[in-house]
């Protein structure tokens, strides 16, 4: 078998999104299944909109997400320049190669022209595209239009009545009809190729094998097929994957959830776990599992199982995978990547002494299961701050109202004064006593007292909670939450 070659070809123009992580995501698991080479390759022809912040933003989402590449822009390569706009001497020879074959031509039409043909064909119903005014110019007629001062665009010219067949590894057999096509620009008049032509030039010169890409990207296939055709240059194997559409089954938009990598980075979910949720965009692994590390990806991915249905993302899958990693995850490394978010809150200073990290620490290890994304964890803090305790419904104003509270929170003091350390086990083993010594079940001893401390019925377990208020605090809470009831009742 010949050594398979991929490459991610991204669009400086913006950040990586999700539909692009996915694409690079099914790129890097196809190559490395079978040891193969991956390149990244910078498509900047739009100069005006490409910048090197946008390179960078995305080789270092691809960096922060694990997936590693062979060749590129930033490691070189034998097939280098991997930059588009490194390579204008390179698709020239192409171009010139196409002219002299009489396979393209001058096309001298305006901006203006081109419009008022399409508005005229779509006013027939039909497809708009070129009609072919240029194609079969005479030198003289071509010195006339270059005399008014017009600057040709170069134009392929597709063969009449053709059949196209894209042989698609996802989607199957996919025909098209070459005169639903019409002559297209592959050079512009500015001398800038366009992407349909520079992309055959680079992956025949890169020798890409597979081409693992978008379904937005499927009608441009038959173009480039017809480009290598006519240049006489290998064909990589196609595989259009599909749109990843959004809950309500629209396109994926910022309503669906964030819609660039770094912006999962930066609210605090962990890479292993967008790896994973892509994945599962469109590919079916066999079996009912679907936790899956970057190894273990690699072993089952294969183009077969990808869906040609389009993908949904679901923002509730991805939480409930992400606060599974972070569940598996080490306290001090999920400690570590909430330190920023509370301090940005300002809930932590900016320099952490050794006590402060040990205490960011033991909160982490209460709130760690709770956690859908690290930077959530700013909806939680406010639960060891402050002395007074907000009430957060009726449900937990009445089970402060039971009878058998002022019991239990006089019982609970007492223990608590006993105390010479708190630890989750000696909380664990004070909270076992104090239901025996009351005679009372679970909920009638723990509810109050979780209400009484935070105001809330659900949350942290007590014993995880409780050495991390201290006495001091715990007593203060007690008394504000005890007088909030005699409030109420006196009301």
């Amino acid at each position: 078998m010949e050594e398979v070659r991929v490459r991610f070809a991204p669009s400086p123009t913006g950040p990586l999104h999700i539909g692009g992580a996915r694409s690079a995501l099914f790129n890097y698991l196809l190559a490395r299944k079978y040891n193969g080479k991956m390149i990244v390759r910078i498509e900047d022809t739009d100069l005006e909109r490409s910048s090197r912040e946008s390179e960078e933003n995305i080789l270092e989402a691809l960096r922060w997400l694990g997936i590693e590449w062979d060749e590129g822009i930033d490691k070189g390569g034998p097939h280098g320049p991997y930059r588009q706009s490194e390579r204008q001497d390179l698709y020239q020879k192409y171009v010139t190669r196409l002219l002299e074959q009489g396979q393209a031509y001058y096309c001298y039409c305006t901006e203006e022209e081109l419009a008022a043909q399409r508005e005229e064909l779509l006013a027939r119903g039909e497809m708009p595209r070129y009609m072919g005014e240029c194609r079969d110019l005479t030198p003289a007629e071509r010195e006339k239009l270059e005399k008014e001062g017009r600057k040709p665009a170069i134009r392929f010219r597709v063969p009449e009545n053709r059949k196209i067949i894209v042989d698609d590894l996802v989607r199957g057999e996919v025909v098209f009809e070459s005169n639903g096509i019409g002559d297209f620009i592959i050079v512009k008049s500015d001398g800038i190729p366009t992407y349909n032509f520079a992309v055959v030039v680079d992956d025949a010169e890169m020798n890409i094998t597979h081409v693992i890409r978008g379904e937005e990207h499927l009608s441009n296939t038959p173009r480039q097929l017809l480009l290598f055709e006519a240049l006489g240059l290998p064909v990589p194997r196609y595989a259009h994957i599909s749109l990843i559409l959004g809950k309500d089954r629209s396109k994926m938009s910022k309503r669906h959830g964030a819609t660039s990598v770094i912006q999962y980075k930066e609210k605090g979910y962990l890479p292993e776990a967008l790896v994973n949720f892509l994945a599962l965009l469109g590919w079916a692994p066999e079996g009912e599992e679907e936790i899956f590390d970057l190894s273990e990806l690699i072993e089952h991915f294969s183009l077969e199982r990808v869906a040609k249905n389009p993908a949904i993302f679901d923002l509730d899958k991805l939480n409930w995978l992400n606060g599974y990693y972070i569940r598996r995850s080490s306290v001090e490394r999920i400690t570590d990547l909430a330190i920023p978010f509370l301090q940005e809150k300002g809930y932590l200073p900016s320099e952490l002494s050794s006590e402060q990290y040990e205490w960011v620490k033991r909160v982490v290890g209460a709130l760690q299961s709770y956690l859908s994304y690290v930077g959530e964890i700013t909806d939680y803090i406010g639960l060891f701050f402050g002395e007074e305790v907000n009430l957060e419904d009726e449900e937990a104003r009445k089970i402060l109202q039971e009878e058998q509270v002022p019991r239990v929170i006089e019982h609970f003091r007492k223990k608590l004064a006993e105390q010479k350390e708190l630890t989750p086990e000696r909380v664990k083993r004070m909270l076992k006593e104090l239901t025996k010594e009351l005679k009372l079940g679970g909920r009638k001893v723990f509810m109050p007292i979780r209400v009484a401390l935070t105001g809330k019925t659900k949350g942290p377990e007590l014993h995880d909670i409780i050495p991390i208020l201290g006495v001091e605090l715990i007593q203060k809470r007690l008394d504000n939450s005890i007088k909030k009831v005699h409030m109420i009742e006196g009301n």
